[in-house]
């Protein structure tokens, strides 16, 4: 129906009372172009987070770390951004989505740029503190925005696709930043991606509106977007959604799944560099290779929701399906350090990111099915949060792990075993995907 046409009877009179039919009127597209701005806003979001997993054996060679010291970095980004997650899940049901990215954004781009100016451990662990807080903005608000701008037949797929910017900056971020480092240093390399928040902040002043205020809309997209029935836009307090099961559902299933993109995220470049002797010239390659196989799975993740809900099966049929057969992929990666071949691994590796990517696309969506538009930030700030105490444990499980055993062996195996878990836990808390009871 995105594509077709509603037909307008036009009325007018033509000889003795005959009415000639209008053209047919298309439903505009803008809430797409509102897609590719989220889109880019988690590709930057990636970039600015991705660089210490990057540079960490470029760092640990300069300033002397340990993996726990690395560990120890990591858990400061994951305290922020478990408390900045929860305060802007609020932030953002109160200001909306243009204001509540635009402080995010800030908070994030100038803590990012702050990273050229450290110095050791404690100096690296404030600048990512300033990071996790502003970054802990990026989903709480792009969710809300399309809850905003998309019916739920098609929140997936948007979630989805504005979830494969991730991978996005993830692909950029090796081939890149070590051509930065190469030809300048890594301090500058900070304040030159740091650049690429600016423009993004000027293009999304200048472009975002809530669909009822933007003047680009037509009013056949604005009664597309608006075609689910009305819900309640009450402003609803965190103590009352603490006790609901659905914000559980949503929430394990963060804590299950959160920690291992993680790891993925900040351990994967020092993987390959020590499993397959990679060094900053080569391991650029089969790293963006890992990522550019999850955006497979960002887009295909919503897409088969998407497609299960236009076909008629239900929210809690279309979620859960395509979390169960995103769940089976992530399981060859428990043998990933028994492959000696750095293409095999590779290949393995992004099946499971990518089955993290899908996975993650449709849970992404169970605030917005579940709850009403004015508790969906709330909800997805509290899952953050949740997500997030996971992470900080895992970052020091690694870093305690690897120092002590030098052998990635049990956290594949963790990584393998979480997803069939988070399936588990979300289908016990909320078995039919019901409206929440508040």
């Amino acid at each position: 129906m995105d594509a077709g046409t509603t037909s307008v009877a036009d009325g007018i009179g033509n000889g003795a009372g005959a009415s000639v039919p209008a053209a047919p009127v298309k439903v505009g597209r803008y809430r797409w172009v509102v897609v590719s701005l989220l889109f880019a806003a988690t590709a930057v979001n990636y970039i600015d987070r991705q660089m210490i997993g990057v540079l960490k054996p470029t760092l640990a060679g300069e300033f002397g770390w340990t993996e726990s010291d690395f560990a120890g970095i990591v858990f400061w980004f994951q305290l922020a951004y478990a408390i900045g997650y929860l305060s802007f899940g609020k932030i953002v049901d109160v200001l909306g989505a243009r204001l509540g990215y635009t402080v995010a954004i800030v908070i994030w781009t100038v803590s990012h740029m702050a990273h050229g100016f450290a110095t050791g451990v404690a100096s690296f662990a404030a600048a990512r503190f300033g990071l996790g807080i502003g970054e802990s903005g990026n989903f709480p608000a792009g969710i809300r925005a399309v809850t905003d701008w998309f019916p739920q037949k098609e929140r997936a797929f948007a979630i989805g696709l504005f979830n494969a910017g991730a991978n996005v900056g993830a692909i950029i971020t090796p081939l890149l930043v070590p051509l930065l480092v190469l030809w300048f240093d890594w301090r500058a390399a900070f304040f030159v991606t740091g650049l690429f928040g600016i423009a993004w902040l000027a293009a999304w002043w200048v472009m975002y509106r809530h669909p009822l205020k933007h003047g680009r809309i037509s009013a056949a997209e604005l009664a597309w977007i608006q075609q689910d029935p009305a819900d309640s836009v009450e402003k609803i307090g965190w103590m009352r959604l603490l006790t609901v099961r659905e914000t559980w559902a949503y929430a394990l299933g963060k804590f299950l799944i959160d920690p291992i993109w993680w790891f993925f995220l900040f351990w994967l470049p020092g993987y390959l560099f020590e499993r397959y002797d990679l060094d900053l010239k080569t391991f650029g390659l089969p790293l963006a290779a890992i990522y550019l196989i999850s955006d497979l799975g960002s887009v295909g993740g919503g897409w088969l929701s998407s497609r299960l809900l236009k076909a008629g099966r239900t929210p809690n049929f279309a979620r859960k399906v395509t979390m169960l057969i995103s769940a089976l992929c992530v399981l060859p990666i428990w043998f990933a350090q028994a492959i000696d071949s750095v293409w095999a691994a590779v290949l393995i590796i992004g099946l499971a990111t990518a089955a993290h990517q899908a996975f993650s696309a449709n849970l992404y969506t169970l605030p917005s099915d579940t709850f009403p538009r004015g508790a969906v930030g709330s909800v997805v700030g509290i899952g953050g949060t949740v997500g997030a105490l996971g992470g900080m444990g895992m970052a020091l499980f690694a870093g305690y792990i690897l120092d002590a055993t030098h052998s990635y062996q049990l956290l594949f195996a963790i990584c393998a075993s979480a997803y069939l878990l988070a399936l588990a836990a979300v289908h016990l808390l909320s078995p039919k995907l019901e409206q929440a009871k508040i």
